[in-house]
C-alpha cells in the first residue's frame, strides 16, 4: 500500500481497478507516455455487504459476488490477465502523518523508527502490518511523513479476488489519496491550502493540503458517531488553529452518490445537501472531483457527470503513476 508516491520506476500500468463498498470500478488507458488516453471503463455495482471494509476484521464477505463483479468489469474494460494498480476503501489503512527533529540516515532505521511511533496506533501488531511512507514535503530532509498500515492479510483479500482474474497487482493504494492524485493531475490543486472531503458513504475523510503537501488526515468509519457537520467543524476549527489556516482557496467533495454508477435521483439529493453543509460552514465553493483534464478519451468513450466520483480513485492512482 502506498501513500502519494511511486514504489517503482517500471513501466507505467494501464489498468486500474477500485473495488469498494458499493461497486468496483475498472479504468484501461492506451500504453504509452504522451497524454493519458481512457479506451475503456467499466463500474458494476456490488450488493451491500459483499464487501465491508474494517481494519481489523475480514473485508470480502460474500467473495463469489466480488469476483464475479471483478469479472465482468475487467471483462466489458478489455482488460483481462494483466497486470494493474488496486485502489481499496481508506477504512483498510490507518493513516498518520508523522514529523521526526531528525531523521535517519539509514533507511532501516527510518522504518524501525516509524514502526515504533506507530505500534500502538492500530488495533493490531506491527509485525502483521504492511506499512508504507512517504515524505509530506519535497524530500526525506523535512521530517514528516505520511504513513500507512494496513494488515497484511486484509490486502491480501482484494488482491487475490483479482489474482482469480488473472490480473497481477502491482500497487495497493487508498482511495482518498487517489482522488487527491486525480485533482493534482488535472490541475485542480492551487498553490495555497485546500480541502478535500470524500463522503463515501461508508465512511468520510477529510484531507487538508498547502497545494501538494499533505498537511492533515481525518477518517470516520461507519461506526462514527459525530454527524458530517460535527466532522467539518472539528477540521476548520483544528486548521484554523492549528495549522494557522487562513481559509480554504478551494474545497473538493467525492460524494456518495458515485457509489453505484448509475444516475440515483436519491444520491445526488444526498450530494446536494452534503455540498450546501460545507459551502455554509466553510464559506467557499464546493467543487466536484473532475479528472477530465488530465486525460483524453479514445473514440466512442464517454465519461458521463454521474460516473466521474466513481472513476476518479483508479484513474488518480494511474495518473500518478504515469507522471512518476
Amino acid at each position: 500500500m502506498t501513500a502519494l508516491a511511486s514504489l517503482f520506476a517500471a513501466e507505467a500500468p494501464t489498468v486500474g481497478i477500485e473495488i469498494g463498498a458499493r461497486h468496483v470500478t475498472v479504468v484501461r488507458l492506451a500504453p504509452g507516455h504522451g497524454p493519458a488516453a481512457v479506451v475503456s471503463l467499466a463500474v458494476e455495482p456490488l450488493a451491500a455487504g459483499a464487501v465491508v471494509p474494517a481494519l481489523n476484521e475480514p473485508n470480502i464477505r460474500d467473495r463469489s459476488a466480488v469476483s464475479a463483479a471483478v469479472a465482468r468489469a475487467l471483462e466489458q474494460a478489455g482488460a483481462r490477465r494483466r497486470q494493474a494498480v488496486l485502489v481499496v476503501p481508506d477504512t483498510v489503512g490507518r493513516v498518520s502523518l508523522l514529523r521526526f527533529e531528525k531523521v535517519p540516515e539509514r533507511p532501516a532505521d527510518l522504518v524501525e523508527l516509524i514502526r515504533w511511533q506507530t505500534r500502538k496506533s492500530v488495533p493490531f501488531r506491527v509485525e502483521d502490518a504492511q506499512l508504507t511512507f512517504t515524505p509530506t514535503g519535497p524530500d526525506d530532509s523535512t521530517g514528516e511523513f505520511a504513513v500507512v498500515l494496513a494488515r497484511r492479510d486484509i490486502v491480501a483479500e482484494y488482491e487475490s479476488i483479482c489474482a482469480e482474474q488473472g490480473v497481477q497487482i502491482g500497487i495497493v493504494d487508498l482511495a482518498t489519496f487517489n482522488l487527491i492524485n486525480a485533482s493534482v493531475a488535472a490541475g485542480n490543486a492551487p498553490d495555497g491550502d485546500w480541502l478535500l472531503v470524500n463522503a463515501a458513504g461508508d465512511y468520510l475523510s477529510l484531507a487538508i493540503l498547502r497545494g501538494g503537501r499533505l498537511l492533515f488526515f481525518r477518517h470516520r468509519g461507519s461506526e462514527g458517531e459525530d454527524s458530517l457537520e460535527d466532522v467539518v467543524h472539528q477540521t476548520a476549527m483544528y486548521y484554523e488553529d492549528r495549522l494557522s489556516g487562513t481559509g480554504f482557496s478551494r474545497v473538493v467533495l467525492a460524494s456518495a452518490g458515485r457509489e453505484s454508477g448509475e444516475p440515483d435521483p436519491g444520491a445526488a439529493a444526498d450530494a446536494g445537501l452534503v455540498r450546501r453543509q460545507l459551502e455554509q460552514r466553510l464559506s467557499v465553493r464546493v467543487d466536484s472531483v473532475d479528472p477530465r483534464p488530465a486525460i483524453t478519451l479514445a473514440d466512442r468513450i464517454s465519461i458521463q457527470p454521474t460516473l466521474l466520483d466513481a472513476l476518479a480513485p483508479a484513474l488518480g492512482l494511474l495518473l500518478r503513476e504515469r507522471a512518476a
